[in-house]
């Protein structure tokens, strides 16, 4: 099995590694630490799962899975990440990762969630598979983020992490006026009036680290 494992932490990869040989000792595998590493291998080589991070230098985790679907829509990617469940599962599930496991997840666990998507299924935690079913019953979202689009997600992702707009706009080839366009709409859905209220908003969502 050929795995291509996302993170910026060489410690994570290499315990990542160590697991999954556990369960699947014929394993290959190839490092990436960032996301335009995990788009290049994914462009160039030939891979049975990718297990990706949402947080590494470059783009965010939901705009690399978008391009992974894009170039590879048939590879499944296994979402391993700090982040709780209640934050990102759902909205990544829907497009397109084939699983969500959380870094505080057993080594079992892992290794169940990477034979399921290997395997070609889907794997859901039950509290995954609970938020699943309350989004689909309600349209009334939980957190006010949620009720953004994924362009607005990503939008208010690199707003918490200190980009000005400019910054963003060449990060995502779309004009500044695009971006400003996405900030207006941000602020309108979420409530709020100003990126310092939006960065604050994503560091006590842990959706967002705090800038220095």
């Amino acid at each position: 099995m050929n795995v291509l494992i996302a993170d910026d932490h060489a410690l994570v990869r290499h315990g990542v590694m160590q697991i999954i040989r556990q369960g699947f000792p014929d394993s290959q595998f190839t490092e990436c630490a960032s996301a335009q590493e995990v788009l290049d291998q994914v462009w160039r080589g030939k891979w049975d799962v990718v297990i990706l991070d949402l947080s590494m230098p470059g783009r965010s985790g939901l705009e690399t899975l978008h391009e992974i679907k894009r170039t590879a829509p048939e590879l499944p990617v296994l979402i391993l990440s700090m982040h709780p469940e209640e934050q990102f599962a759902v909205r990544l599930l829907r497009a397109g990762a084939a699983g969500y496991v959380t870094k505080s997840c057993s080594s079992s666990d892992l290794l169940v969630a990477l034979r399921k998507v290997v395997d070609g299924g889907s794997y859901l935690t039950l509290r995954v598979a609970e938020l699943l079913a309350g989004n689909l019953r309600s349209k009334t979202s939980r957190h006010p983020h949620e009720s953004l689009s994924d362009r607005e997600f990503e939008v208010l992702l690199a707003i918490a992490a200190g980009k000005t707009v400019g910054e963003i706009a060449r990060e995502f080839s779309l004009s500044v006026k695009t971006i400003s366009t996405h900030r207006t709409r941000i602020l309108r859905k979420m409530g709020m009036n100003s990126n310092a209220q939006l960065t604050h908003y994503a560091i006590r969502s842990r959706l967002a680290e705090e800038v220095v």
